[in-house]
């Protein structure tokens, strides 16, 4: 009989979570060489985040954006509106590239859900930036400063009648709608007046909207779901299983925004804390869900406002780090292994961030000095980045092979290096792309 999830170990857990990745129960190959392959190339990501040995060769997995769509010469606006275009441009891009996962159609989420909603969030290819230009965060004070109590009493409800209404146009009236905790009992005129604003048209109207946005996601979902089960079927894993993110960052990227999260750090902290608390159980259950039903442990949390020069070590000490870690520990438990994206530089919080359970994790860098990660970090965690941008979109091929033999020089040795570029793309020269990966596979061998 197999051992229940609850009576396993962390360990245990994180193993299971694996066997599931390297036998996709919803893929069927093509041949016996793309299983062959596909379980290589899980065994080989399997091995540079345990650290219990060196894998073949350093791993390659590009974070490519927008860029498959560009490298077929379609723009970011066909990748969101024409999902035969968005399977095609990605599938293309993988078998033109063979890297050793993919990550994903890069598309959060369909152009017509973002339109139905009118979301404020983003500005978009199409609405907001040119159709060949990729997403553009649009940061604004969504959470006043004064509502952190209902925030933190009832997430659920704040979002509901507050959050929400203020980022999609369209849900504006769900400001009118009581707590659902108000519905008890058919007794005394409870539920009656709960129950009142969802007789009201406008109301009404925007639960249409809500309805239609579902219809769109639900067609976009039928290239979504499928691309991940064809790709392994081709022989390769894709790469995140889940996603969550920092507590501080769920707070500061999209309800108070930076100008009103630093106003916090020092005119109320202690609500801040609070919150941030409360987000934790929140975050820990998003990522190790998501991961889970999709079989795959790896769990990809984007890192904001922790970089250097955002805040003091103490602050970060204090704000930032000890949430994330509850975070990262709460995914190991649940046997996914945690990928903070750490964008910007994180080079002043080395010293900090160490503190994990070994071989359970993925750190990722995007500005962070390799040499120095490496030997802070070589013994607890697999690093991966950071292949400039730059390096990638205005440099040659020999630039680009220097950058890529150095990361390996410095961060290979002893194994826990997974070759990634530092930010997501929407612009690439092929040739740099081609060398990024191939001279990986070439130079990154053990021997």
């Amino acid at each position: 009989m197999e051992k229940q999830w609850e009576a396993m170990t962390t360990s245990e857990r994180q193993e299971a979570m694996f066997d599931r990745w390297l036998s996709p129960a919803k893929a069927t190959f093509t041949d016996p060489q793309a299983e062959k392959d596909y379980r290589a190339r899980v065994n080989r990501l399997k091995d540079v985040v345990q650290l219990k040995k060196e894998p073949d060769r350093v791993p390659v997995v590009p974070m490519v954006g927008f860029y498959p769509a560009a490298y077929m010469g379609k723009t970011p606006w066909d990748a969101m509106y024409d999902y035969k275009t968005l399977d095609e441009t990605y599938t293309r891009f993988m078998l033109d590239f063979q890297p050793d996962a993919h990550t994903g159609l890069g598309v959060a989420a369909p152009g017509k859900v973002y339109e139905i909603l009118d979301y404020k969030l983003y500005a978009w290819p199409g609405h907001g930036v040119p159709k060949t230009r990729g997403y553009q965060a649009i940061e604004g004070e969504y959470m006043q400063a004064d509502e952190y109590d209902a925030l933190i009493q009832d997430p659920t409800n704040y979002f509901l009648t507050r959050y929400l209404p203020r980022i999609f146009g369209s849900l504006q009236p769900l400001t009118s709608l009581s707590p659902f905790t108000n519905i008890l009992e058919m007794y005394g005129g409870f539920t009656a007046a709960a129950l009142i604003p969802f007789g009201v048209p406008p109301v009404q109207e925007a639960l249409k909207k809500l309805m239609q946005a579902g219809d769109a996601a639900l067609e976009w979902a039928g290239t979504f779901g499928a691309y991940g089960p064809k790709m392994a079927g081709m022989g390769y894993p894709g790469f995140f299983g889940g996603g969550c993110k920092a507590p501080f960052d769920t707070i500061a990227d999209t309800l108070r925004g930076t100008r009103g999260i630093i106003k916090d750090m020092y005119r109320q902290p202690g609500k801040l804390l609070e919150a941030l608390e409360a987000f934790t159980p929140i975050m820990i259950k998003m990522g190790s869900s998501a991961c889970k039903m999709n079989g795959n442990p790896i769990c990809f949390m984007p890192l904001h406002k922790g970089a250097d020069g955002f805040m003091s070590d103490a602050q970060f000490r204090k704000f930032y780090w000890p949430t994330l870690k509850k975070v990262i520990e709460g995914l190991i438990a649940e046997g996914c292994v945690p990928f903070p994206w750490a964008e910007g530089g994180f080079n002043s919080r080395l010293d900090i961030i160490g503190d994990v359970p070994a071989g359970s994790m993925i750190w990722g860098f995007d500005d962070t000095n390799m040499a120095e990660a490496k030997k802070k970090l070589g013994k607890v965690a697999c690093i991966c980045g950071n292949v400039q941008t730059s390096a990638l979109t205005i440099g040659g091929v020999d630039e680009l092979n220097t950058v890529v033999r150095k990361l390996i020089d410095d961060c290979a040795p002893g194994g826990g290096y997974l070759m990634m570029n530092g930010a997501s793309l929407d612009e690439c020269k092929a040739d740099n792309m081609k060398a990024m990966i191939n001279t990986t596979k070439e130079y990154g061998v053990y021997k």
